[in-house]
């Protein structure tokens, strides 16, 4: 999104998937504080509705609010983004393994046509929807061996990576791949071969994550830059 994109009276919601966009892009640089006032000026609305967008982000974890100093957008530090994947591996692993266990055929049957390549949607997705599909592939394994609980832990894990993970599918052959993938890892779990399956499924998160982190790193130098290049023609 442009960054002077003007609302004009927008509502909550609106102000919040502008600045959601914004952040999500970083336009706004990681670590940048932000204002009501600021924010209410350069959307064209009153300061409610930006108050509102501002309290959703924060819940959502992508700003944070700092007493006497106020709303700063929500740091990426690499080091504990890698610290939640090799979590998110381990439960992915157990989750892989219950599954191979307790999954119906049939369940898993219904997850590999969803992720049959030959079936993979001609047009694509947006790169929001399509981290979504992907994230539910994770949770329906976990969910269909029954514990909920892991399901759980797993979705929490997923939302602390999203700002980055939701970025390997910017690119067309990522998406792809994550196809024949999930259908590979489901063709495993259909012969109950877990070995190949934990294999095959911890080979995939390490490439997500290589790719993820990146594009991450080359939009924050990117970033870097333009804001460089900003202040030193103020």
């Amino acid at each position: 999104m442009n960054s002077s994109v003007i609302l004009k009276g927008g509502s909550a919601h609106e102000v919040y998937s502008q600045l959601k966009a914004l952040i999500l892009g970083f336009e706004i640089y990681p670590g940048s504080r932000v204002t009501e006032s600021e924010l209410a000026e350069r959307f064209g609305v009153s300061r409610t509705p930006v108050r509102e967008a501002l309290q959703r982000l924060q819940l959502e974890g992508y700003l944070t609010v700092r007493p006497k100093q106020g709303c700063f957008i929500r740091e990426i530090d690499i080091e504990e983004i890698d610290e939640h994947y090799q979590v998110r591996i381990a439960l992915e692993m157990c989750a892989l393994e219950v599954a191979c266990t307790h999954m119906p055929d049939k369940a898993i049957r219904e997850l590999a046509r969803k992720w049959d390549p030959a079936r993979q949607p001609k047009t694509r997705v947006d790169v929001e929807a399509m981290a979504e599909l992907d994230e539910s592939f994770h949770i329906a394994l976990a969910e269909g061996g029954g514990n909920l609980v892991l399901a759980d832990y797993l979705a929490r894990i997923n939302h602390a990576i999203h700002i980055i993970r939701r970025l390997d599918f910017t690119d067309n052959q990522r998406v792809d791949l994550t196809y024949k993938e999930h259908y590979a890892i489901c063709q495993h779990l259909l012969k109950r071969d877990i070995v190949s399956a934990q294999q095959a499924l911890t080979q995939h998160i390490r490439r997500s994550q290589l790719a993820a982190k990146t594009i991450t790193l080359e939009q924050l130098s990117r970033a870097r830059s333009k804001s460089r290049r900003v202040a030193r023609s103020v």
